[in-house]
């Protein structure tokens, strides 16, 4: 039996990963390519703030981190949208006042890497693996401090949570038969910045994420515990207006003085900002298989990279951390091969719907949130589910509040379409409510929608 596991990559994922194994009894060892990151400046500009939910929650139980991490984390109750006119409108996200939770990334990796170090893993780092050989498990591996390369034989059993650019998957796509897509959108991502107020206040709603819809583009904030906002700017690379348009101060200046003037009177520095910090790319991953033989698997941004505009990327994981874990602890033989395959059948569908739910929530951010009719249907959308509360739950809320496999909660999308289709066509909600041959067809309707719904979870599970 193999007890002795390699992680690539100490990044949220791989840092969970190897406290849930080292306290089952597995010897873990995870390489990493960058510095310890509790001991060096991790690198400016290039954060997107975490959005903690439920999925995640689940991940840090597991590893008995909840309630440390509960008292870094800041509720966010709902959207906070700001019109170019002004006049902000607030969207609660679930119906009972649920909450996503603004996080950092860096200070939450930070305590899994302490943890996992707490119950014996061993951290590896300023280790890039240049190349896997995946039949042998041997490492190509160059130290980044002194540019040395080693060839590592010692490897049993690996797992790649090693990110959207693995080296582990670099090298399945070498394998015959290898199905790979990666695909980048056209918007790329710059970090910015809003600083706290006096004595670390808040200078907008301390309990929501900011988004600044534009059709084309979106700037974002989400609150930090010490009063700030990291904001990140969605935008084309090229075109007009864009990364490529946008060069001098000037040019700067009068596009956020136009697009963004309320965010600009909170962001002394955001000529600074968009000049100096990295513009980054976004890239959506999929490919199969996950695993190879007994000897080693994918798992998080490895197998499944997707777009941050679910806030699903590190609750996805995390999720994949659950299932991986809850298939390992059931395997009475601890056939690898076996505990993979299983693991894969279990989170392929789910990886590939969150991506494309991921890029689909994009559109709905930039193009259409701030729109009467849309803001009509969350309305009704959060009363379908009071009045329903065990038929009708919104795809954000399957996918934000509970634990509904995300191949369903994408699947639902046509359903819930029709359905509020049919109940927007009738006029004013509020109004039809009260009326008995309208609440006749609401319940017709709801009927018909329990249906396709039932049909949908049955061919998925």
């Amino acid at each position: 039996m193999k007890q002795n596991i390699t992680l690539l990559g100490a990044g949220l994922v791989g840092s969970l990963l190897a406290i849930l194994l080292q306290k089952r009894g597995y010897q873990v060892s995870v390489i990493e390519r960058r510095g310890d990151m509790r001991k060096t400046t991790v690198s400016a500009g290039r954060s997107i703030n975490l959005a903690m939910s439920v999925r995640g929650w689940a991940g840090l139980e597991l590893a008995d981190l909840r309630k440390e991490i509960e008292e870094i984390a800041i509720p966010m109750f709902g959207r906070e949208i700001h019109p170019v006119e002004g006049n902000t409108i607030f969207q609660y996200y679930g119906k009972n006042k649920e909450a996503i939770y603004s996080v950092s990334r860096g200070e939450l990796n930070k305590k899994l890497i302490e943890l996992a170090e707490q119950n014996g893993v061993q951290f590896i780092f300023n280790k890039r693996i240049l190349d896997v050989d995946i039949d042998t498990n041997t490492l190509t591996i160059e130290d980044t401090l002194t540019k040395e390369v080693s060839i590592d034989k010692n490897h049993e059993l690996i797992i790649a949570s090693d990110g959207a650019f693995s080296a582990l998957r670099n090298a399945y796509t070498k394998k015959d038969r290898y199905n790979y897509n990666q695909f980048y959108i056209e918007h790329g991502y710059k970090e910015l910045h809003i600083p706290a107020g006096p004595n670390s206040s808040f200078l907008m709603e301390k309990n929501a994420l900011h988004i600044w819809p534009r059709k084309n583009y979106m700037l974002i904030a989400l609150p930090n515990i010490d009063g700030s906002f990291t904001c990140t700017l969605f935008f084309p690379f090229e075109g007009n207006p864009s990364f490529t348009s946008l060069k001098t101060k000037e040019e700067i200046t009068d596009f956020f003085t136009t697009q963004f003037p309320d965010a600009i009177a909170l962001m002394p520095t955001f000529i600074e900002d968009y000049l100096q910090n990295p513009t980054s790319s976004l890239v959506t991953v999929k490919c199969e298989p996950w695993t190879h033989k007994d000897k080693s698997m994918l798992i998080g941004d490895a197998a499944h990279a997707i777009v941050p505009f679910y806030g699903q990327g590190m609750n996805a994981g995390f999720e994949d951390c659950c299932q991986f874990i809850e298939i390992l602890d059931a395997s009475e033989d601890k056939n690898w091969k076996t505990i993979f395959e299983a693991y894969q059948k279990a989170r392929k569908q789910n990886g590939d719907a969150v991506a494309d739910l991921a890029l689909n929530n994009f559109i709905e951010m930039r193009d259409k949130i701030a729109s009467p009719a849309f803001l009509e249907r969350k309305k009704i959308e959060k009363e379908l589910g009071i009045l329903f509360p065990n038929v009708f739950n919104s795809v954000y809320e399957m996918v934000s509040f509970s634990h509904t496999p995300y191949s369903i909660a994408i699947n639902s999308q046509k359903a819930q379409d029709k359905l509020l289709e049919n109940i927007m066509q009738e006029g004013d909600f509020d109004s039809n409510i009260s009326d008995p041959i309208f609440k006749t067809k609401l319940n017709q309707w709801m009927q018909e929608y329990t249906v396709e719904i039932n049909q949908i979870t049955a061919s998925l599970i």
